[in-house]
């Protein structure tokens, strides 16, 4: 992709249409009930464009769709190398549409728009590469048995899927479920986060035109309490995969049981602890990608290094370093190249992480940041924050703000590391530093979490699962393994005359 410059993305903004109807059975619908919500820029408060607003009824038609059509076989029974191909033609939509999606997620929850044209967008169109290529790769098994029997056990697609996925990474958590899901022959009803549906709608868009069938991919945007419920709710869906609140995966989980026993793949809550001994040699890289791990995409990452524990003999040095970056840091125009942070994805999120901020005040040392800032004006914009010499027991510590806030908090030994490590009800990812193989190895060993990330942070590829433990859910993303959970062992014991 060219390099664009600040008034080239403003120009491109301002030539966009946007889709704001439920994308049902192949076609774009208004909601039954003709309702609409604003889909708003955080960045500067205008309203982009009214966006239906689905729920149960619009829920009921769009599982339906999904259902008639893995009943009726015209993608869950198409030859694997057919659905290859159209997944394959997605991912290049994607490619060629890549300013149009980055612009839409940007204006939408206000990421940078060259972290979506860079990051997000290009990474949504590997993923679906990587599962369309995937497709004609994975083989059935033959189990042992005796002679006179054959016992065939194949992976079948489960049915319909409902995914509802969170608001910090429009585009790709639409498509690290929904990949996986069409990859293995399941209809999908996806509902986006209310905050950002945009990007969603035009995938549809994009998905039919690759040649994806009417009622195999659909989109419902709505809220959580009525969409997001009724899906969960729904008895003809069939599994249910989440990302998201702990509370609202809990949420769904009970659902499940009041409904249909569906199955439901959670991924929850974090509060990621970057661990950093005096050990490590490259401090300065440990600082930059420390400062990354709770900055970028102003800290609103499910798996954000919200947490920094630094061994007490550099721990004053290290900050130092870290005041700096973040001073670096502070936000601006989401569409500007310039800016090295964006705007909050709402007035909602914004106050709540202002309430940390202020609390925290009291309990712990500021030494950079905390305070709201507007661009030219307007806006809904957090100041890179950095708190010293917290607590363990602080919510500045214990709790999820999901934003650009960091806890910096002092050890002595590595067992007192890997023991403030392990003392939060999530276990998402973590990471450590060190130069020592043998400490590397030991503490990632002992660390509860889905992911450790070893002199980096947040490390992740189409080829590895991202999920967590405790708290944080069992669902997992990516790599082969995402596909247990969109299909099912299905055994064909055949005997036969020797």
């Amino acid at each position: 992709m060219q390099e664009l410059s600040y008034q080239d993305w403003k120009s491109r903004a301002a030539q966009l249409s946007f889709r704001g109807q439920a994308f049902i059975d192949g076609k774009f619908v208004d909601a039954r009930s003709g309702r609409t919500f604003d889909s708003i820029n955080p960045a500067t408060g205008e309203v982009l464009t009214a966006v239906a607003e689905c729920a149960s009824a619009d829920i009921d038609l769009a599982v339906a769709a999904g259902r008639r059509a893995f009943e009726d076989g015209r993608w869950s029974r198409m030859a694997p190398g057919d659905r290859k191909t159209v997944l394959l033609k997605l991912a290049e939509l994607i490619r060629t549409n890549l300013e149009e999606m980055a612009l839409l997620d940007s204006l939408d929850m206000g990421k940078l728009v060259t972290d979506a044209a860079t990051i997000d967008a290009p990474g949504s169109a590997h993923f679906f590469q990587w599962y369309a290529e995937a497709i004609d790769k994975l083989y059935d098994e033959v189990a042992p048995t005796g002679p006179g029997d054959l016992a065939l056990v194949r992976r079948v697609p489960v049915g319909v899927v409902g995914a509802v996925v969170p608001w910090n990474f429009p585009l790709d958590m639409a498509t690290w479920k929904a990949a996986a899901a069409l990859a293995a022959g399941n209809s999908v009803v996806l509902k986006p986060a209310e905050q950002s549906p945009l990007s969603a709608l035009r995938l549809a868009e994009l998905a039919t035109e690759a040649g994806i069938p009417d009622g195999v991919f659909n989109v419902v945007p709505g809220f959580g309490e009525t969409a997001g419920k009724a899906l969960g709710l729904h008895m003809d869906v069939d599994c249910l995969a989440f990302t998201g609140s702990t509370a609202t995966g809990k949420m769904f989980m009970q659902y499940s049981g009041q409904s249909n026993l569906k199955q439901v793949w959670p991924e929850t809550g974090g509060k990621s602890p970057n661990i950093v001994f005096a050990d490590c040699e490259d401090l300065d890289a440990a600082a930059d990608m420390a400062a990354f791990g709770i900055f970028f995409n102003q800290g609103e990452v499910c798996s954000a290094n919200s947490r920094l524990y630094v061994e007490r003999s550099i721990k004053d040095a290290f900050v130092e370093k870290l005041i700096a970056r973040a001073r670096a840091m502070q936000p601006g125009d989401p569409l500007d190249p310039a800016s090295k942070m964006g705007a909050i994805v709402d007035e909602r999120q914004t106050q709540a992480i202002m309430r940390f901020v202020e609390a925290g005040q009291a309990t712990a040392k500021l030494v950079t940041g905390g305070e709201r800032v507007r661009i030219d004006g307007k806006g809904c914009f957090v100041q890179p924050t950095i708190f010293d010499d917290v607590r363990q027991d602080d919510p500045l510590a214990k709790d999820e703000i999901f934003g650009p806030v960091l806890s910096v908090l002092p050890f002595d030994s590595e067992a007192e590391a890997v023991s403030m490590a392990n003392d939060s009800i999530y276990g998402l990812a973590a990471s450590v530093w060190t130069d020592n193989l043998s400490r590397a190895c030991r503490v990632s060993e002992n660390l509860h979490v889905g992911t450790v990330s070893v002199n980096t942070v947040d490390a992740l590829s189409a080829q590895t699962p991202f999920g967590g433990m405790k708290q944080s859910g069992f669902g997992r993303d990516l790599s082969l393994h995402s596909l247990d959970k969109y299909t099912a062992l299905k055994t064909t014991w055949i005997k036969y005359k020797t």
